[in-house]
């Protein structure tokens, strides 16, 4: 088991959390990165609790908190969200926990996006557990409003069929954010900026379901929750389209599009006007996802994932990058 970096901000580490990481994902607790139950104990909780873990997608989950200075498994008060290894047969399964992880970190450390702050752990055998702080509580432990966009525009199952997640857009999103955020030309470029990454880092999981609002309590109005779920997945399922949802609500498709059926830069700057962003900002916001190279490639270098997959996780992105460079 790798050692020598925090296995929560990838910091150099000669134990386990460093102090940022034990105060900002732990209240300052001295939390060791190994749990103390094993896997079968977790999926003996599953199938004797089943109606109570949350499944979404190919992932179990199970509410944690802190106790007597350790992670345990809990059904009430949950502060943390414990995703391990899928059960099911999954390409390259494995790796998803340190996949998350890296991506997640990428997304907050290189590109200052707002994330849910995340670490990894593990189970006594060294198997590895991606594990997710909870956002929609506050200090007191009480619950925040917050809804997902499948939510915010009514998509089920029942109503639209097993695709409900996937039967939109990045544009209709927007549209229907900009109904309820009192600040969306500020907010609009955190969602903006989040599409892109997704582009970059080939997560074709983010559907409805991964973006979210939340109400602020003081001031009642909506913002986006941080983001969550990202993951590189074309590891996992390399045959999927490069997004999950389409980038415009309508049928519109750039002349290189037309072309090489890939999104380009031309593309995202229409997004951007279309969600009310100008074209100077968002040709900024573009070109700072383009310069950090060497940043994001020390931190790949540092992550829990298998060497050899880590050269595939940079080379990838350097090709959807060169996608959207002039």
């Amino acid at each position: 088991m790798k050692i020598n970096v925090c296995p929560g901000c990838l910091a150099p580490s000669n134990s386990t959390y460093c102090p940022d990481c034990r105060k900002k994902l732990f209240n300052g607790n001295r939390i060791s990165h190994i749990l103390n139950f094993r896997k079968p104990e977790f999926l003996k909780v599953k199938r004797e609790k089943q109606n109570r873990i949350s499944i979404s997608g190919f992932q179990l989950k199970h509410s944690l908190k802190i106790s007597s200075g350790k992670l345990e498994m809990t059904e009430r008060g949950g502060e943390y969200i414990l995703k391990p290894v899928p059960e099911r047969i999954l390409l390259n399964k494995n790796i998803i926990p340190a996949n998350e992880h890296l991506t997640m970190q990428i997304a907050s450390q290189v590109f200052g996006i707002d994330t849910a702050r995340c670490a990894l752990v593990f189970f006594p055998d060294g198997e590895p557990a991606y594990l997710t702080k909870r956002f929609d509580t506050d200090e007191k432990g009480e619950r925040i409003l917050q809804e997902d966009f499948a939510q915010i525009m009514n998509r089920s199952e029942e109503n639209f069929g097993e695709n409900y997640k996937y039967d939109s857009s990045y544009e209709e999103i927007a549209l229907f954010a900009k109904k309820f955020i009192a600040a969306y030309p500020i907010e609009i470029e955190k969602f903006f900026r989040a599409v892109i990454f997704n582009y970059l880092f080939s997560n074709g999981d983010a559907h409805l379901k991964n973006f979210s609002l939340y109400r602020d309590k003081i001031t009642g109005e909506y913002r986006f929750t941080p983001f969550y779920d990202l993951m590189s997945t074309r590891f996992h399922a390399p045959t999927e389209s490069d997004m999950a949802l389409e980038l415009f609500a309508d049928d519109y498709e750039s002349a290189d599009f037309k072309a090489g059926s890939k999104y380009t830069r031309n593309d995202f700057l229409e997004f951007a006007f279309r969600i009310g962003i100008n074209r100077k900002r968002a040709e900024k916001i573009l070109d700072s996802f383009l310069n950090k190279d060497n940043e994001l490639k020390e931190l790949v270098n540092r992550s829990f994932l298998e060497r050899q997959f880590c050269e595939d996780y940079f080379d990838n992105y350097m090709e959807r990058k060169s996608r959207l460079i002039n």
